[in-house]
C-alpha cells in the first residue's frame, strides 16, 4: 500500500504573486475566437457538480487536454467504471466510487484532497494507474484547478485535489508538468475550498471532522444557469493560517 499522495516538499507562502499574462514585446497577440464560437466551445465541455456536506462545487472538465483523466473521473463518478474496494478486494460494478468519500487532506493556502475509498490517502489504488496528461498551456496559475494526486509519474488513479490559490515562480515549477490538470472550478467553488482547507486538522492534515462527498453529477453541455440571488449573505471562508510544508509520501 502506498502512503498518501502529493506533493513535493515545498513551502507555499501566503499571498503568492499572481502570474502575469500578456504577449511578448513585438509579438502580435493571438486572435480571439468569436463570442459565438467561444460560447459553443465552453458549452461542449462536461461539468462536474461535486455535492458535499459543506456545499456544492462546480468544475468544468477538460476532455481535450486530459481525455484519459476526464474519462476516468466521469466513469468513477457515475459508476460506469469498475473499481476494486481497498478493504474487501471486491470489484464494484455500477457503484459510483466517490459517493460517501471524504476530503482526507486539507492544507490552507494550498489545496484540499479526496478520492481515496480507504479515506486515508494511503489506500490501495481502486483502478489501474494511468499516465500523466500535461499541457504547457495548462498551468497551476489560477485557483480552482482540479487535478489528480499522484505518487510519481504515471501513477494517477482516483485521488484528486482542488487548489485554493494560484502558484507562480518556484512554487508553480514544482507543480506544473508533474500533475494532470483535468478541470477548472468556478469562483464560488474556490470560496468553498478555502472554507474546507481552513478546517481544524491533525498533524497529517486530516480534518478532525472531514467534509464528505455526497455525489458527483456529470452534466453534458455546461453548468446549470445560476439562480437569482435571494438576499442571503454568502458564507465567507475561514481566516487564513500560515501553511506548513506538505509531507513527502513515504
Amino acid at each position: 500500500m502506498r502512503r498518501g499522495f502529493i506533493i513535493l516538499t515545498m513551502v507555499f507562502m501566503v499571498g503568492a504573486a499572481a502570474l502575469a499574462q500578456g504577449s511578448s514585446p513585438g509579438q502580435a497577440a493571438p486572435a480571439k475566437p468569436s463570442t459565438t464560437a467561444a460560447t459553443s466551445q465552453a458549452a461542449a465541455k462536461p461539468t462536474a457538480i461535486i455535492d458535499t456536506t459543506a456545499g456544492k462545487m462546480t468544475c468544468t472538465l477538460f476532455p481535450d487536454k486530459a481525455p484519459i483523466g476526464v474519462a476516468n473521473f466521469i466513469g468513477l463518478s457515475k459508476g460506469t467504471k469498475d473499481w476494486k474496494s481497498p478493504t474487501s478486494g471486491a470489484t464494484k460494478h455500477g457503484v459510483p466510487l466517490y459517493d460517501g468519500l471524504i476530503f482526507h487532506r486539507v492544507i490552507p493556502e494550498f489545496m484540499i484532497q479526496g478520492g481515496d475509498p480507504a479515506g486515508t490517502g494511503s489506500g490501495a489504488d481502486p483502478v489501474k494507474p494511468f499516465k500523466n496528461e500535461v499541457s504547457p498551456d495548462l498551468l497551476f496559475d489560477k485557483p480552482g484547478r482540479l487535478a489528480y494526486a499522484n505518487a510519481g509519474p504515471d501513477t494517477n488513479s482516483s485521488q484528486f485535489f482542488i487548489t485554493e490559490v494560484a502558484f507562480t515562480g518556484q512554487q508553480g515549477q514544482m507543480l506544473n508538468g508533474h500533475y494532470t490538470i483535468f478541470g477548472q472550478c468556478d469562483d464560488a467553488s474556490v470560496a468553498l475550498v478555502k472554507q474546507i482547507a481552513a478546517m481544524s486538522r491533525d498533524s497529517n492534515d486530516r480534518p478532525y471532522r472531514p467534509i464528505k462527498i455526497n455525489h458527483i453529477t456529470i452534466m453534458r453541455g455546461g453548468p446549470p444557469a445560476a439562480k437569482p440571488a435571494t438576499g442571503a449573505a454568502a458564507k465567507k471562508p475561514g481566516a487564513g493560517v500560515t501553511p506548513k510544508a506538505p509531507a513527502n509520501p513515504n
